[in-house]
C-alpha cells in the first residue's frame, strides 16, 4: 500500500467539499458530513491540503526531538529551504543556526545534482526506443503516473532522487572517512512537500530509505529564523566554510532545472499538477510526437512553489537565482564545488542509483477478473447515461462518472444523487424521510442546526 502524509482530522472537518472538488486524482469523498481520502487515489500532491478553509487536512511528520537521539544527526536541506530567508541572511548564519538546533552536520541535497544528471544520461544512451523518458525527480508526479496513465509507467527513469543519492553520500563519507558508526547517523531530509515525506516512508522502485526522518520544512524555517533573531545581529558565530553548489545543481530544483542541462534535442519542463495532466492526456492519446525527454513537476513553479514553503514562491525562485549568479562568478573564478568532493565516489554513487522499474498501481482497477471488471466498466458507462452530468458534488463524489464507478463498485446507493431521488419521488418508489436519509449518509444530520432562519433583508 502506499503511505500517505496527508490525514483528515474528523473534528476539524466541516464538510464543506473543497478539497474533493480540487484534488486532481477525485481522491476525496464526502461520508457522514466528513472528507474521507481514498487511499488508493491519492497521490499527496496537497492540494487538498492548500484548500482547506479550516485546517483539517494536516502532514504527518516526524517528531523534531528524534534529531537529538543520534550523536551524528544530518540536515538533508534542499536549496530552496535557503531561498526561504531574506536576502541579508548569510547562507553560513543559517547552517551555524541549524547546527545550534542540534545537527551535527548540514547536507543540501542538489549536492547529488550532478550525478543524477549523469545517471539520467546513461539511462537515456541505453534505452533510446523508451522516449519520451520521463523524469523520477518529483514523488507526486511518479505517482500520478502509476494510478491515472500506467501505460506510462515504462518511460519514468528508474533513478535515485538526488536527496537519496545524497543521503548516501553522506552515509558513506561518515562510515568510511570518518569512522562513524552507521547507528550514530541519523539522516534527516527537510522536505518542502508531503509527496517526499510519502517518497521516503515508501519509496517506489526499493524496500526502503536510507533517510531516518523527515522535518517539515515549514516548521523547521521558523524554528532557524527564530534563533537567528534571538541572536541578533552583534551574535558572534563561526561562519562556516560551507563547500558552495554549482548554479546548475542550484537551478535544478525549478522549472527548467533539469530540461536546460538534459541533452536531448526535443523536451519540455511543465509545472502545476493540473497543466501536468492536461499535457500527459495528450501524451498518452498520441497528440504529441518526438518529445525525447519531460521534465514534469506537480508544483507551480516546481519546488519553489510546493506545499511547505514560507516564502512567496516568485520571491523564493528569485533569491535562488541570485544565488546562482553567485555561484557561477566563483566557478569562473577557480573555487571548488561541493559536487567536486563527490567525485571520490562517483563511481559507487552512480552504481547504486537505480531502482526497480516503476509498476503501474491503476486508481480505475475495477476487478482483479477481468471479465468482471469489463461488465462493470459497462455499467458504468450505461449509469453515466442516466445521470444529469452537472458534477454537483451533492452525492459526495466530485463527478458524475466518480458516483457511478463508486454506485458500480457497491461503496455507495443510487439514492445519494438528488437528481435521481426526484425521479424516485416522480415515480412514488421513494418516500421523503429515505431521501432525507440518503442526504444525511453524505453530510451528516442536519449540517445547519436548529437556528432560525435569517430575516431576508
Amino acid at each position: 500500500m502506499f503511505y500517505h502524509a496527508l490525514e483528515i482530522d474528523d473534528g476539524s472537518c466541516i464538510g464543506c467539499s473543497r478539497c474533493m472538488k480540487i484534488c486532481p486524482t477525485e481522491a476525496v469523498r464526502i461520508r457522514n458530513g466528513k472528507a474521507t481520502i481514498m487511499e488508493d487515489r491519492c497521490i499527496d500532491c496537497g492540494k487538498c491540503h492548500a484548500a482547506c478553509p479550516v485546517g483539517a487536512i494536516y502532514i504527518k511528520q516526524d517528531d523534531f526531538k528524534k534529531v537529538h537521539e543520534f550523536p551524528h544527526s544530518v540536515a538533508l536541506l534542499p536549496a530552496v529551504f535557503l531561498g526561504q530567508f531574506p536576502d541579508d541572511i548569510r547562507v553560513s548564519r543559517i547552517y551555524a543556526a541549524l547546527k545550534d538546533l542540534g545537527f551535527k552536520h548540514v547536507f543540501e541535497v542538489e549536492s547529488a545534482a550532478d550525478i543524477y544528471k549523469d545517471v539520467k544520461h546513461k539511462y537515456a544512451r541505453e534505452h533510446e526506443d523508451d522516449e519520451p523518458l520521463i523524469s523520477s525527480f518529483c514523488p507526486a508526479i511518479v505517482r500520478l503516473i502509476q494510478i491515472k496513465y500506467p501505460s506510462l509507467v515504462g518511460n519514468i527513469i528508474p533513478a535515485k532522487a538526488p536527496l537519496d543519492i545524497s543521503a548516501m553520500y553522506v552515509i558513506k563519507l561518515l562510515t568510511e572517512q570518518r569512522q562513524v558508526p552507521r547507528e550514530e547517523i541519523g539522516v534527516f531530509y527537510v522536505t518542502p512537500c508531503a509527496a517526499k515525506i510519502a517518497a521516503v516512508k515508501a519509496p517506489v522502485g526499493e524496500k526502503r530509505s536510507l533517510i531516518d526522518g523527515v522535518i517539515n520544512m515549514d516548521a523547521l524555517f521558523n524554528k532557524v529564523y527564530r534563533k537567528i533573531k534571538e541572536q541578533g545581529k552583534g551574535y558572534e558565530y563561526k561562519a562556516l566554510q560551507t563547500p558552495q553548489l554549482s548554479a546548475d545543481a542550484i537551478l535544478s530544483t525549478l522549472t527548467n532545472g533539469e530540461r536546460r542541462i538534459c541533452l536531448a534535442k526535443r523536451s519540455y519542463a511543465i509545472d502545476g499538477i493540473e497543466n501536468v495532466m492536461d499535457f500527459l492526456d495528450k501524451l498518452e492519446n498520441d497528440e504529441v510526437e518526438g518529445v525525447e525527454f519531460l521534465e514534469l513537476r506537480a508544483c507551480d513553479q516546481s519546488c519553489a512553489g510546493a506545499l511547505l514553503s514560507s516564502e512567496n514562491r516568485f520571491l523564493c525562485g528569485e533569491r535562488m537565482y541570485a544565488r546562482a549568479r553567485k555561484a557561477a562568478e566563483r566557478e569562473r573564478n577557480g573555487e571548488v564545488a561541493r559536487a567536486r568532493e563527490m567525485e571520490a565516489y562517483k563511481d559507487y554513487l552512480e552504481e547504486n542509483a537505480y531502482v526497480e522499474p516503476v509498476q503501474p498501481r491503476s486508481m480505475l482497477t475495477l476487478d482483479k477478473d477481468l471479465s468482471k471488471a469489463y461488465k462493470k466498466l459497462e455499467k458504468i458507462n450505461k449509469l453515466k447515461q442516466y445521470l444529469p452530468q452537472v458534477d454537483c458534488g451533492m452525492c459526495g463524489a466530485p463527478t458524475c462518472e466518480a458516483f457511478a464507478t463508486d454506485v458500480v463498485c457497491k461503496q455507495i446507493g443510487l439514492t445519494r444523487c438528488v437528481f435521481y431521488q426526484r425521479h424516485l419521488e416522480r415515480l412514488n418508489d421513494i418516500t421523503r424521510q429515505e431521501c432525507i436519509a440518503a442526504m444525511n449518509s453524505v453530510w451528516g444530520n442536519d449540517p445547519i442546526g436548529d437556528a432560525d432562519p435569517p430575516e431576508v433583508m
